[in-house]
């Protein structure tokens, strides 16, 4: 919303005044379209041409323009913000909490989806706050904070099959859009990956290297996504007369691959082929194996899932199930601007993306 008139001529080339803050009209002026349509843009109505939000946007940054957000708000009835939710099933104390945060921001796959939160936001002029959610406590909070109109809808990110905060936010009908599927009977708007899929890719490859004495590191078996992971691997594996395959479930974490990597090397010292299901315990299996003196891969091919840093980091560098997370996090995005707008459907939106493999040194 506008909130003072120009003065004059200013800022060479943008019709800025010099006296005072930059305006509509300036934006309006610089970019050569209406008042009207730069109010648009700046409220972050959807149906804008991309081309004309582009010059609008350039405009914004020539002039300096700067919304008035109090006012902007009054007139859309929105924050311009969203709360981006990182929720598990926790209902201890503070310590508890501290220590839920901090796993949380040792995981490279969260970076990602900030990444790709705060790039899809950015157009739109929406800012995200973090928030976390691993007591009932944290739930409450969430609830308040999105039924008060402190944030327009949430992004929500959950660690546990169990979690409450998804069914919550569906009975109170706020916007929220979930990354992974919701527990049935949950409608909710969500994007997910086909797991499965992506399984079955680490298993072929591991195959067409002609590896058969197979070990898997599963995440937690209540986690759906690890049970896909899992049940990929195996059918496209089954059949093969040659295929021997041994699985440990672990927890995600770098520590957690390194024990299932020495539980599996006690069950099958021979083994030739090893797929993680995430990078941090493929990362895991790695060092456990070159501490035992397996080269990778020639003695043992090691595959991961997800694609993230830590794939890049470990030596030798990972050959991994890529899971596009940067583009579900934006259309994580894109479905709750749409609900915040009114213009999505009324049932619940599923989006699947496919994973593909990346093959590098491990494999």
């Amino acid at each position: 919303m506008d909130t003072g008139r120009g003065a004059g001529k200013g800022l060479a080339g943008t019709g800025v005044g010099a006296g005072g803050a930059p305006t509509l009209e300036d934006v309006a002026r610089a970019a050569g379209v209406s008042r009207a349509t730069v109010s648009r843009v700046v409220n972050g109505v959807r149906n804008v041409d991309p081309a004309i939000r582009q010059a609008v946007q350039r405009a914004v940054a020539a002039t300096g323009y700067v919304p008035n957000r109090a006012a902007r708000s009054l007139v859309t009835r929105r924050s311009g913000t969203v709360a981006l939710v990182v929720s598990g099933a926790g209902s201890g104390e503070a310590g508890v909490r501290d220590g839920f945060a901090a796993r949380v921001f040792e995981d490279p796959f969260f970076g990602r989806v900030v990444s790709g939160v705060v790039r899809a936001l950015r157009p739109a002029g929406v800012h995200p706050v973090l928030m976390f959610a691993d007591t009932a406590e944290d739930r409450a909070e969430v609830l308040a904070y999105l039924a008060q109109g402190s944030a327009d809808g949430a992004l929500l990110v959950t660690t546990h099959p169990r979690d409450p905060l998804p069914g919550l936010l569906a009975a109170a009908a706020l916007p929220a859009v979930l990354f992974a599927r919701p527990a049935p009977g949950v409608p909710l708007d969500h994007v997910d990956l086909r797991h499965r899929e992506g399984g079955a890719l680490a298993a072929r490859h591991l195959l067409g290297l002609g590896r058969g004495r197979l070990a898997v590191i599963g995440g937690p078996a209540d986690v759906p996504a690890s049970r896909e992971r899992l049940a990929g691997f195996r059918e496209a594996a089954a059949g093969r007369p040659l295929a021997v395959l041994r699985a440990a479930e672990a927890d995600f974490t770098l520590d957690g691959g390194e024990r299932a990597m020495r539980r599996l090397l006690a069950e099958q010292p021979d083994v030739d082929g090893v797929f993680a299901a995430n990078d941090l315990m493929a990362q895991g299996a790695c060092l456990v194996l070159r501490e035992h003196g397996r080269r990778i891969p020639d003695d043992v091919a090691v595959v991961g899932f997800d694609d993230s840093g830590a794939a890049a980091a470990c030596r030798p560098r990972l050959t991994t199930v890529r899971q596009p997370v940067e583009d579900m996090a934006a259309e994580m995005v894109r479905l709750l601007l749409d609900r915040v707008a009114g213009t999505a459907a009324p049932e619940p939106a599923s989006v699947l993306f496919h994973p593909a493999l990346v093959v590098r040194d491990s494999a």
